[in-house]
């Protein structure tokens, strides 16, 4: 058999039977779910491996009983791992360095600080913006003004904060604003 006749029959397989090798890893192995990929991946692996595909007469066997064996190792190394010792967890927590720490602090009372030369009303919407993670359209029914008003209040607190703020600690919260992955002007 030609290289390309291996590929397009592997394609073929791949496309064929990935989905029922998933679904058979996750019903009838002690495969972790978060694993089952990485399993169903290294099936296919080590079957481009086999160099005389032409020899196999029942592919779809074939797969599920290399998923079986692979499923084996992989729970068999699951159980050797030695899982982490509580102690060990509580040091990492407590290992807090004082320079963190003092920084922290600074980081506060540099944003409060910054959060002073704002509005009422501006500070009010990040609050509700940050604080509470409210889209826009939240805070203008919350606090009775319109959407408008809010995404004007916010972009110009928000400025305002950018040319008070060093921009790494500006950068943090945005990034935290990024993570919620939330819509910022529809509710």
């Amino acid at each position: 058999m030609s290289t390309r006749e291996a590929k397009r029959r592997m394609t073929d397989w791949f496309r064929q039977w990935r989905d029922p090798l998933l679904k058979f890893l996750v019903g009838r192995t002690g495969v972790r779910a978060a694993d089952v990929e990485d399993v169903g991946q290294e099936v296919f692996l080590r079957l481009m491996r086999y160099d005389k595909l032409e020899l196999i007469e029942h592919p779809q066997a074939y797969l599920y009983k290399i998923a079986s064996n692979v499923a084996a190792e992989w729970s068999m190394r699951a159980r050797s791992r030695a899982p982490h010792a509580a102690q060990w967890l509580e040091e990492l927590v407590d290992g807090d360095r004082p320079d963190a720490s003092l920084l922290r602090v600074q980081s506060g009372e540099e944003i409060k600080r910054a959060l002073a030369t704002l509005s009422d009303r501006q500070r009010e919407v990040l609050n509700l913006y940050f604080g509470e993670g409210l889209c826009y359209a939240e805070i203008a029914q919350r606090t009775g003004v319109t959407l408008r008003s809010v995404r004007r209040d916010f972009e110009r607190s928000y400025e305002r904060l950018r040319h008070e703020l060093d921009p790494d600690l500006l950068k943090t919260y945005q990034t935290e604003a990024l993570c919620r992955g939330r819509d910022r002007t529809t509710g």
